[in-house]
């Protein structure tokens, strides 16, 4: 089930995509098909970071627990001839126990001057899809989901306060369609610890 439901979000995300003409050996590829320059937005997340991740908690649990310890990694390579790029997310509790594993494609759609994004939740089987856009110092990710109650809500995500050693994510959602807002569900510190990721 999981699997017919990932080849589906596949072919949803690639469908729009133009059909590619075939190229003769080492032939360069025409204009209509070359990476656009837009498609280099991401290039300042490749290489491999050290994640502290703290994600929102409420209840009496969290007054005399205070928020989990979290931590992980987050691997990141071009891909797709230069269109975009793939990458890899782990979330680990304090002693090390999986959280999350997280595998994502990202890719620039020269159309509607936005990424797409289709993304596995790979312990939870779910496929989510969002889009993206780069305002000049930060990428901005919208989307949609169900969470662990399965409750639908919408989503925005920011990737911001960029340098080449650090960064930090956002994850906001709402539940009433954008009427308001639950800020912070996840944040996100990343530290660099590679320019390059192994695979």
């Amino acid at each position: 089930m999981h699997l017919r439901t990932l080849a589906t979000a596949a072919t949803l995300f690639l469908a729009p995509m133009p059909a590619l003409a075939q190229h003769a050996g080492g032939a360069e590829p025409s204009g209509g098909v070359r990476a656009p320059q837009e498609a280099r937005q991401y290039e300042w997340m490749m290489g491999q970071w050290e994640l502290e991740v703290t994600p929102q908690v409420s209840g009496l649990a969290a007054r005399i627990h205070g928020a989990p310890k979290l931590g992980g990694t987050w691997k990141v390579w071009k891909g797709m001839e230069g269109w975009g790029v793939e990458d890899e997310l782990r979330v680990v509790d304090a002693s090390g126990n999986p959280r999350m594993l997280s595998h994502a494609l990202r890719v620039y759609d020269r159309e509607s001057k936005r990424w797409k994004h289709v993304a596995v939740d790979v312990y939870k089987g779910v496929v989510t899809q969002s889009t993206a856009t780069w305002d000049g110092s930060a990428m901005v990710v919208a989307g949609q989901g169900t969470d662990d109650e399965g409750k639908a809500y919408i989503s925005r995500g920011r990737f911001s306060e960029i340098t080449p050693t650090s960064f930090k994510y956002r994850l906001d959602r709402s539940y009433d369609q954008g009427k308001s807002w639950t800020d912070g569900v996840t944040t996100i510190v990343a530290k660099r610890t590679a320019a390059t990721a192994p695979r």
